[in-house]
């Protein structure tokens, strides 16, 4: 049995990734809002962001080990539990901290971040769960019909298919080797991660105008990136549209407060 084959069995343990990097340049604002090291520490429902994600990922019972991302580990070592390990974050952004990732802890690897702050443990396992044995890589996603449903108060950034419209929930699974290309390619339509247009066309010419004329499908975006990377990538719809919302400006910090009163506690 091929590496790649055994490494889709279900049943094998997970190692969870989380990032809490700082993206190059100024300080973050909400770091510095917050007057913390890092955007990570930054407390909601008065539990610092990293402290309530690594929370979660404990319940899930196929977390075997817990990794953190973090630019100036070394800042950051003494204010979390020791069991966790620790990455440097890396230059490139997510995607190279992702790479650095995949290289030091091999597969299945699922990967968050520490301003996904309102992570449920059961969205973690749906999430899992819902993840088709072909593919290679799944990135988690909320719909906007779900999203605004639970959350109608939240400004969410939407990307729009023919056939669904959504928004990511920051948290993706590494299923293989073959998954390592995926990363890749997230690394050079990085820089325009908050345009879905520019996106499109980093995929290609005809994946623009399809996109543009509302006419591009998940099977089509699927093809196509099976046919860049090689890789089986899929998107996995959660049922919950509270999952969609991260902290990454003062708006959603208020927002986050608000639902964390309603979720299950968090015992940091």
């Amino acid at each position: 049995m091929s590496t790649s084959q055994a490494s889709t069995q279900p049943g094998l343990p997970v190692t969870a990734l989380v990032l809490a990097g700082t993206r190059p340049g100024r300080p973050d604002p909400l770091a510095e809002m917050a007057g913390v090291s890092h955007k990570a520490l930054l407390p909601i429902g008065g539990v610092p962001m990293v402290l309530r994600v690594i929370a979660a990922l404990r319940e899930v019972p196929e977390i075997s080990r817990i990794a953190v991302c973090v630019d100036s580990p070394h800042l950051l070592a003494d204010k979390l539990p020791p069991d966790i390990l620790l990455l440097p974050a890396q230059a490139g952004g997510p995607s190279a901290s992702v790479l650095a990732g995949l290289a030091r802890f091999g597969t299945p690897l699922l990967v968050t971040t520490a301003d996904n702050a309102l992570l449920q443990p059961c969205w973690v396992e749906e999430f899992l769960a819902a993840v088709a044995p072909q593919s290679d890589m799944a990135a988690c996603v909320a719909t906007q019909a779900a999203v605004q449903r639970a959350v109608p108060n939240t400004r969410r950034t939407y990307i729009r298919l023919a056939d669904m419209t959504f928004s990511g929930c920051n948290m993706f699974l590494f299923k293989n080797t073959a998954s390592a290309r995926v990363a890749e390619l997230w690394q050079r339509v990085e820089q325009n991660r908050k345009n879905p247009l520019r996106i499109a066309w980093a995929l290609g010419p005809l994946v623009l105008l399809r996109a543009l004329s509302g006419r591009l499908t998940r099977a089509a975006l699927y093809q196509r990136i099976a046919k860049l990377t090689g890789a089986r990538a899929e998107l996995v719809a959660l049922s919950d549209g509270r999952a969609a919302v991260d902290v990454d400006k003062p708006d959603d910090v208020v927002v986050a407060e608000q639902l964390a009163a309603s979720l299950p506690a968090i015992h940091a």
